[in-house]
């Protein structure tokens, strides 16, 4: 099988040498000329990971025209982005080809989730399936293939086994399952969550705050997901728990990480001048609360970094408020 990976930032350039180690058909595509360049004549990415060797196998491009025979189309680019690169390619397609996503959120302009945009956008004929490649990962430890699980998700089973079959390997297990609704909402809200995580961190809470701010949390994805149709067991595996464990607690989350500096500055003010990297948890933050207050479900952290986000509260005024709540059964 041919694989064409559309996006040659981290997660890209990850997943594309995953199938370079399996002996895979796979060519990564960029509108950087230089990274395209430095995979090819390099054998690296420094722009995000320094100098750390890729497989000499994975070759990379910028004619988008590679997608014509592929069998899959992995698209490793932001949220918002999904939706021009579906019409862009849809025309360039020969066959039905399985559309991998690997980006967590919601269109911008619609509020979709991203397997309802890539449906929406690339045609019947061109289209077997969506599958949603996710779960807890940073790029940055798969790239030089340090041990890591995730799930592949779709509506077609069969060509969730595909996929799994073509990116599992000795450091990289995929796991199969269809609750798509449950599976991408939870992938989403976690961006979120890490934002509190971040935030809390930036203040100077501790371990005890973090492992309180992760379990209540969880039980927000579940109340949210659960209305929208997901199943509840979703939210206690890769998808769900995995994903927010290790975008709560790790520097390598760009979530996490912009939480970190709202926190240590007690505002949001200086983020917004200056931040230059794409920080999904932040639109997440405007639709889930938006979408949560029509429909009456109880979101009261994500409530908070909304409140922080866009209205400017202070973070240790939105942590005080979250304590001083009134009482009630966890259960």
């Amino acid at each position: 099988m041919k694989t064409v990976v559309i996006g040659s930032g981290s997660w890209g350039t990850a997943l594309a040498q995953v199938l370079a180690d399996n002996g895979h058909e796979v060519i990564e595509y960029g509108i950087n000329l230089e990274e395209v360049n430095d995979i090819n004549e390099n054998h690296e990415n420094s722009k995000y990971f320094g100098n750390t060797k890729l497989n000499p196998e994975l070759k990379a491009t910028t004619d988008i025209s590679v997608v014509k025979d592929a069998d899959v189309v992995l698209l490793a680019v932001p949220t918002f982005a999904i939706e021009s690169i579906c019409e862009e390619i849809d025309p360039l397609l020969t066959k039905k080809v399985i559309i991998v996503n690997v980006a967590k959120g919601f269109n911008p302009k619609t509020n979709e989730r991203l397997s309802d945009v890539i449906r929406r956008c690339i045609s019947r004929d061109h289209l077997s399936s969506v599958v949603s490649l996710i779960g807890p990962s940073h790029a940055e430890e798969v790239v030089v293939r340090q041990l890591t699980s995730i799930d592949a998700i779709s509506l077609d089973d069969e060509d969730a086994k595909t996929i799994q079959k073509l990116f599992s390997n000795s450091y990289l297990r995929i796991y199969t399952g269809n609750d798509e609704v449950g599976s991408e909402l939870g992938a989403a809200i976690k961006n979120v969550m890490a934002i509190a995580s971040g935030i809390l961190g930036g203040l100077g809470y501790g371990d005890n705050t973090r492992a309180a701010l992760i379990t209540r949390g969880l039980q927000e994805m579940i109340r949210y997901g659960t209305f929208f149709g997901g199943k509840e067991e979703t939210f206690i595996g890769l998808t769900g728990i995995g994903d927010l464990i290790v975008t709560c607690t790790s520097p390598h989350s760009r979530n996490f990480q912009a939480g970190y500096q709202i926190g240590k500055e007690n505002t949001v003010e200086n983020f917004f001048k200056n931040n230059k990297k794409t920080v999904e948890g932040i639109r997440t933050a405007q639709i889930v609360h938006d979408v949560a207050k029509e429909k009456g479900i109880d979101m009261p952290i994500c409530e908070e970094v909304f409140e922080i986000l866009y209205s400017g509260k202070e973070p240790k005024d939105c942590a005080k408020d979250l304590m001083i709540r009134k009482l009630k059964a966890e259960f």
